[in-house]
């Protein structure tokens, strides 16, 4: 709880990728409170009674969430997903706009993997954005798997750049610090 509060006010992509894990992790746990409470909970260092109870049923929002959305297999909430859709937004909206313009350049460099991507990830129902996220999850996970180093630098080399901007332009836009209709 306490490492995505941060990241959701430091950076958006970072946040949507660990909540992604964190609903993976709560998957591998069967959702059971016992096993998160033992895993994910007691073992927390510096942490009272409260902050520990806080953050138990921080997991366990997310275990609702994924129960009434019916992921419980797989899919992601739609929170992140929602996120992800603002992050669009702001795509097109940067794909127009004069502020836009170094965003622009970044993007073309990912625009020309996304048929390939498409390919791979078998889905053309997603806006580009979801698509270089599920990339991006992708290549942590075989990361963390182990194998295809060669094929996860490159996905990592092409997609960071621009979701990484993207990120970091929405961040701006959020706290106020970056007016897109500003010539």
């Amino acid at each position: 709880m306490l490492i995505a509060l941060q990241k959701r006010k430091e950076n958006i992509a970072e946040y949507i990728l660990y909540i992604w894990q964190i609903e993976d992790l709560l998957r591998a746990l069967q959702f059971s409170p016992e096993a998160i409470y033992n895993t994910l909970v007691a073992k927390i260092e510096g942490a009272d009674q409260q902050q520990k109870e806080n953050i138990f049923n921080w997991y366990m929002q997310i275990v609702e969430l994924l129960r009434k959305e019916g992921k419980e297999q797989q899919g992601h909430i739609e929170h992140t997903l929602h996120l992800i859709k603002d992050m669009h937004n702001l795509h097109l909206q940067l794909m127009e706009l004069p502020v836009g313009e170094h965003y622009r350049m970044t993007y073309m460099r990912m625009a020309a993997e996304l048929p390939r991507l498409r390919t791979i990830l078998d889905n053309n129902e997603i806006s580009d954005t979801e698509l270089a996220f599920r990339a991006l999850y992708a290549a942590m996970l075989y990361r963390i798997k182990g194998g295809g180093e060669r094929a996860i630098e490159d996905t990592l080399a092409v997609i960071s750049p621009s979701i990484g901007e993207l990120a970091a332009l929405y961040g701006k836009v959020e706290r106020g610090e970056l007016n897109l209709f500003e010539e």
